[in-house]
């Protein structure tokens, strides 16, 4: 039943040689990797209005030279990750630039950043993409955390499908999405041009008294929150079709033009229509309502902008699998994700992704303004280290034209420094969880390398002088009656062995007996030891004789205990029966230097 249900869910499996046709080309690669920056733009600039409203409705034409600054940063950013692309054509972004130049330390800070920045950008995607629906449906603003735990779930299970089935998927709405917001632009800036922006708004210029530098700084990198994810297609270039870096590049500039064009519409539109943020409307549904009214063009932009604000945490199920598969290969995660699934994608990283942003959902009330700042420093720190990681590089390897290089990667470093230190001291109140956060994770991955360390060197051999060591067997047979399942595990015992020895642990000398008796009338061919329990504990007893069996044999022989198992036919049928050798099994793994295998004996009825 579980195994269809997973059929249906995830399809068939897929086999290892068919990995070459599971990547992307550069328009599908556009569409799963580019959907979390490009999604950015239904939040940027409204992140940018937030701020600048605590100076009053005459600061808001500060938007658009704040806009402007986001733009030259964005570009600055482009080049300099176009650069890291060819510099490190296996992938791994910011995590293998500053491992490679700066250290192991600051390469796990830099990936330890981008896998909570994933997580982040999936739960903001699924709050922001509810924000986009409730815009349309106030009705539904009650529940918005239950909608964004359904779409982190619809996500999770389309992106264990595969990464091209996805790819398919999310192509489409993208596309839409991109046209309906350059569609939206043009018309607003000819409504706009006619004399029918439908507000007044401060001249452009204007002097402001209560606004500060630091509101400005504020503002600016309150904006840079639609600059996340841009740093995914440099993470993930081997999910590319061959030439790899090639079309992860011209991704990138694809990317970062459209980006660019439509994050500075957006804002232009917003000051010349007098757009104030509001909690129960989006920025982008009031120019939308604006410029189309409340008709079926402004129902298709608000349907797509949701959608996109959904699939938008895309890019983090494409990024964090592989990030997380590097991570585990340099063994400073779990192995578990360097396992591929049915549908040859990293399903353990998938599954860790969907739980812990619907975990982070849950907590924040699905309020994607306080998962902002959070989500925006988490990817500006990875960011600085890149670009201080890559000006390293020129330096030591100074290959041709590299002060050029050096000089883009020196700007964009500067840069993205000032707008990490802006984030902190401006919304410390907002992102001191990352304080917390980015040790923890740190020691995480310091404590799992260390443990791989210590079991390699303890389970580490000397070929030339260590050999296996020849024994006999001896096999201890916990029985608790005279039974087909205790008959069936003897015969298997003796087919082994023949120094076979069955437990029997009773409660009071009258059920010790009566065991014994039907023991010796039964005479399997097997000693029988009986153990008194006088605190009803079964495992207790087992546990000593066990002990006096290692005392005695265990210079001479390996010391196997066989435990009887029957197994229900219908899977609620197992709660209706005592767990005793599950326990025993349990215990004795934690316990015990012996062997422990189980003899399965499945009823029929």
């Amino acid at each position: 039943m579980v195994s269809k249900v997973k059929r249906l869910l995830i399809g068939r499996p897929m086999k290892s040689a068919e990995i070459e046709g599971a990547k992307l080309g550069k328009f599908k690669a556009l569409a799963v990797l580019s959907s979390d920056a490009l999604s950015s733009v239904a939040y940027g600039t409204e992140q940018i209005l937030i701020v600048l409203m605590a100076a009053g409705f005459a600061a808001v034409w500060y938007s658009v030279p704040i806009s402007l600054a986001v733009l030259g940063l964005l570009f600055i950013l482009i080049l300099s990750y176009r650069q890291t692309i060819y510099a490190y054509p296996a992938g791994g972004g910011a995590y293998i630039v500053a491992k490679d130049n700066l250290g192991v330390s600051t390469g796990l800070l830099a990936g330890g950043s981008l896998l909570v920045d994933y997580i982040l950008t999936v739960a903001v995607s699924s709050s922001a993409g509810t924000d986009a629906i409730t815009s349309a449906f106030p009705s539904l603003h009650e529940h918005r955390v239950l909608i964004a735990l359904v779409i982190i779930l619809i996500l999770t299970v389309m992106n264990l499908r595969g990464l091209t089935e996805s790819a398919s998927v999310l192509a489409t709405p993208i596309y839409l999405f991109v046209v309906a917001i350059f569609v939206l632009i043009a018309v607003g800036i000819v409504k706009y041009a006619t004399g029918g922006a439908p507000a007044h708004v401060p001249e452009f210029g204007a002097a402001v008294s209560n606004v500060s530098l630091f509101l400005l700084l504020k503002a600016f990198s309150s904006g840079c929150s639609a600059l996340t994810g841009v740093e995914a297609v440099s993470n993930a270039i081997p999910n590319f079709k061959k030439p790899a870096e090639r079309n992860a590049a011209a991704t990138l500039i694809m990317m970062g033009t459209i980006l660019g064009a439509m994050f500075i519409g957006i804002s232009l539109l917003a000051y010349w229509y007098g757009v104030a943020p509001d909690e129960k409307q989006t920025v982008v549904s009031q120019i939308a309502e604006s410029t189309f009214g409340r008709g079926t063009v402004y129902y298709v932009i608000q349907a797509l902008t949701a959608l996109i604000l959904v699939l938008a945490a895309n890019t983090a199920y494409s990024a964090f699998p592989l990030l997380a598969f590097m991570l585990a290969k340099d063994k400073y995660m779990p192995h578990a994700f360097m396992v591929r699934g049915d549908r040859l994608g990293y399903s353990n990283g998938i599954i860790f992704l969907g739980v812990f942003s619907a975990l982070l959902v849950i907590i924040f009330h699905g309020n994607t303004e306080n998962l902002i700042p959070l989500y925006a420093v988490g990817v500006f720190i990875p960011f600085t280290l890149s670009q201080l990681g890559m000006m390293v590089r020129w330096i030591r390897l100074r290959p041709q034209g590299w002060v050029t290089r050096l000089i883009v990667n020196t700007i964009g470093m500067l840069t993205t420094l000032s707008i990490t230190l802006i984030f902190i001291f401006t919304k410390f109140t907002h992102v001191w969880m990352v304080f917390v956060f980015l040790p923890v994770v740190m020691w995480t991955f310091f404590a799992i390398a260390r443990h791989y360390r210590n079991t390699a060197d303890e389970l580490r051999i000397d070929p030339a002088k260590e050999k296996p060591c020849i024994k006999g067997s001896t096999i201890v047979v916990p029985v608790a009656g005279v039974t087909r399942v205790v008959m069936n595990s003897l015969s298997y015992a003796k087919s082994l062995t023949d120094n076979v020895v069955a437990v029997y642990v009773g409660f009071d000398d009258e059920e010790i007996e009566r065991m014994e008796k039907r023991w010796a009338d039964w005479d399997p061919g097997v000693r029988l030891i009986t153990l008194r329990s006088s605190y009803r504990s079964i495992i207790r007893p087992i546990m000593k004789f066990i002990d006096t069996i290692e005392w005695k044999t265990a210079e001479t022989d390996h010391i196997t205990v066989l435990i009887p198992q029957f197994i229900a036919k219908h899977w609620w049928q197992h709660i209706l029966h005592n767990q005793s050798s599950l326990l025993l099994r349990a215990y004795l793994y934690n316990q015990k230097d012996v062997i422990i295998a189980t003899v399965p004996y499945h009823l029929r009825r």
